[in-house]
């Protein structure tokens, strides 16, 4: 199945949420880091997902998997007048296949203080139309401010992104593979997830113990009837997709072994070891989306238990791996993360949101693997993280990304997310001062230097 290249040359980007900006907004400060990227040579600007969150703050914990998170809006913005007029209402039109009960869902949170939906009194926990209809009717005002919030967000995202494009910035964006449980996705589609009569989940998906987690990890995401998603021609999946392509240039697709196998935990497990592997129709659905949408610029993260069917899947439909410095020091010759053992169509990290910053890491390791990294990078311990960033900038793969944290040289104190861990992530955000033009410039240098 051979396809256009998703990388077509080598290119270098920065890995930064929008929540990490000094105001944690998609409005000046974004459009200015993405004149950083430019004055440091960088093509390419790396988000986390953008819909809106639940209470951990999570990006990767969406209330929809549609929806924008209207918190990322300037002040300003939500200020201004409500305007929109025809603009407001075709928006209203094109997106009416989620819109509607994503603003419901949210202004049913609040009337119910915000319990889960399943614990909503039955005919809103099971939509019967009456009910909802009157209940729309008595909150026309707020069901179109979340309306107003939605094209607002869109609006100014679109805007960010033309810029980014115009500057010769692709914007890569971030694809969850699985809804949380209380999400406008569930509620309204139920009979697509593995749910008890009630709504809540039957089992939950995660991962089995691996390097980030030593009983493995469990969600609290419900799984997939991939079944009844069959029987649907995967609409839901094929609607997701095309949305999403049309905020991104790039787009990763998260957790991809989970498109050849689920680890689905029993709701009453203690810990994910319980779970086991359940087939998915990965293929099929690939095959779906490259007949609906053509070409897939998509990223799989292949990391974790990848085994040599997710690896096919990955090469049938030609799609660009991740590679991570950090893993990259086991003692095998043929380990993937290796820089020399890059594939040409992949994706170079130092290290991803979920890892520690390459400085916090390199610190934690015992003496001789220090020793073996700095062998590796031809570094010396004092330059750290740099022997790794011009590593992975080196490497054979066409895009390398470096979070923003290793370029600013930051310990573990300021890393984004700690797996398995409840509290204090997410909260990362730089400091005003710290996109000097000294720093673009040794970056554009250190790009430049890697032929990128």
């Amino acid at each position: 199945m051979a396809d256009e290249p998703v990388l077509r040359r080598r290119n270098a980007g920065i890995l930064l949420h929008p929540t990490s900006l000094p105001d944690g907004r998609i409005g000046e400060s974004a459009f200015a880091f993405v004149d950083f990227l430019r004055s440091a040579g960088c093509g390419v600007w790396q988000v986390l997902p953008l819909g809106p969150t639940g209470h951990a703050r999570s990006p990767y914990s969406l209330v929809s998997a549609f929806a924008g998170a209207a918190r990322l809006l300037p002040d300003g913005i939500l200020q201004g007048k409500p305007g929109g007029g025809h603009e407001l209402a075709d928006f209203i039109e094109r997106e009416r296949s989620w819109l509607q009960d994503y603003a419901l869902f949210a202004v049913l949170k609040n009337v119910v203080s915000d319990a889960p939906w399943w614990q909503w009194p039955a005919e809103l926990r099971d939509r019967q139309p009456g009910p909802v209809a009157a209940l729309m009717n008595r909150r026309a005002d707020d069901v179109a401010d979340v309306f107003r919030r939605q094209f607002l967000f869109s609006r100014q995202w679109d805007s960010l992104r033309r810029y980014a494009n115009d500057h010769g910035i692709l914007v890569y964006g971030d694809l969850p593979m699985f809804p949380v449980a209380d999400s406008a996705d569930v509620w309204v589609n139920r009979h697509l997830f593995k749910l008890e009569a009630d709504g809540r989940a039957s089992v939950t998906a995660g991962v089995p113990p691996d390097l980030f987690a030593e009983d493995g990890q469990s969600w609290g995401n419900p799984v997939f009837d991939w079944a009844a998603m069959r029987d649907e021609g995967f609409r839901w999946w094929r609607d997701r997709v095309r949305h999403e392509l049309r905020r991104f240039d790039l787009l990763r697709w998260d957790h991809f072994r989970g498109l050849v196998a689920t680890w689905e935990i029993p709701q009453a497990a203690k810990t994910a070891r319980e779970g086991e592997w359940r087939d998915v129709p990965g293929q099929e659905l690939l095959a779906v989306l490259r007949r609906d949408l053509g070409a897939l610029p998509l990223i799989a993260e292949n990391l974790g238990i990848i085994t040599p069917e997710v690896e096919r899947l990955r090469h049938d439909f030609a799609l660009p791996g991740m590679h991570v410095f950090q893993f990259a020091f086991d003692g095998t010759e043929g380990n993937p993360h290796l820089p020399r053992n890059h594939e040409t169509q992949g994706v170079a990290y130092t290290g991803t949101h979920d890892n520690d910053t390459t400085l916090g890491w390199f610190q934690s390791l015992a003496p001789e693997v220090r020793t073996g990294v700095l062998n590796e990078t031809g570094g010396e311990e004092a330059d750290m993280p740099w022997p790794a960033i011009r590593a992975v900038l080196r490497s054979r793969a066409r895009l390398a990304m470096v979070p923003m944290q290793d370029y600013l040289g930051l310990c573990s104190a300021h890393r984004m997310n700690r797996p398995g861990v409840a509290e204090g992530n997410w909260l990362w955000q730089l400091g005003r001062g710290d996109l000097s033009e000294t720093l673009a410039a040794r970056i554009r240098e250190s790009v430049e230097a890697a032929g990128r």
